[in-house]
């Protein structure tokens, strides 16, 4: 697909790395829909945007309400016209041992509230927003692509039992979707990144950081330019479907 005036919708793109792939789409000259909880924030990425002459609307939504998620694109539909990509980058953390004991006796174990927020933002949203992006594609004739973002904490992750599980339903949401929408001209594609320069990596301490980079063999976390630029490949390369690519300099938990 040519991105060149292809509408692009983008959900948690407010900031970090949803913000850093709407740069880089809208860098190839596609208009972009920015889907974001935080209106305020939202509007600051959209001027950002506006700023550096790429196109841009923002649009406030709960990915993990389906009513909410409906209007949208309708919403995006009308005010900006047909879609012709999604990028299911929207997330939050909530970690936690499954079991917290010490001395035989057990302190906390995962909360089912926190193991259900990361399930409906991170798992069902993904596929509400894919669900309302693939019938539209489909009603309006287009043949569109969309890209999850998983994570290669997929394969499971020592206090990430909720996140874990989510990113690794994504990535099969996303082998399936390749294969059921083919028919119809539609592409899946996802990107499972490893650690990634972020707010929460950039609170950390000094030597947490170091230790994070050592286990990387690039001896260097990812840049949000990184996940974008393979997010561009997904959306550009016409024989690319139903597959994740790990960009996590060779991480691999």
């Amino acid at each position: 697909m040519k991105l060149d005036d292809a509408l692009i919708a983008i959900t948690g793109g407010a900031r970090g790395l949803g913000l850093a792939i709407a740069r880089r789409l809208g860098e190839q000259g596609a208009r972009l829909a920015l889907i974001d909880t935080d209106g305020g924030q939202l509007d600051k990425a959209v001027n950002a945007l506006l700023d550096a002459g790429i196109s841009a609307r923002a649009f406030v939504a709960n990915v993990a309400d389906e009513a909410s998620v409906t209007q949208t694109f309708e919403d995006i539909r009308s005010a900006m016209g047909p879609l012709d990509g999604l990028v299911n980058n929207a997330g939050i953390l909530r970690d936690g041992l499954l079991v917290k004991a010490r001395d035989g006796r057990v302190e906390k174990t995962l909360g089912l509230s926190d193991w259900q927020a990361v399930i409906d933002v991170n798992l069902t949203g993904v596929f509400l927003c894919g669900r309302a992006a693939a019938a539209a594609m489909v009603e309006d004739g287009r043949n569109g692509v969309i890209v999850n973002i998983s994570s290669i904490s997929r394969a499971g992750n020592m206090g990430q039992s909720n996140y874990a599980a989510a990113k690794a339903g994504v990535a099969a949401l996303t082998v399936t979707w390749g294969k059921e929408l083919a028919r119809y001209g539609i592409r899946v594609g996802a990107v499972a990144p490893g650690f990634i320069e972020t707010e929460m990596t950039a609170s950390m301490r000094d030597d947490m950081l170091e230790k994070l980079t050592n286990g990387v063999p690039l001896r260097r976390l990812g840049a949000p330019a990184d996940i974008a630029e393979t997010v561009a490949f997904i959306m550009t390369n016409d024989y690319f479907t139903a597959r994740v690519i790990e960009v996590d300099g060779g991480l691999r938990l």
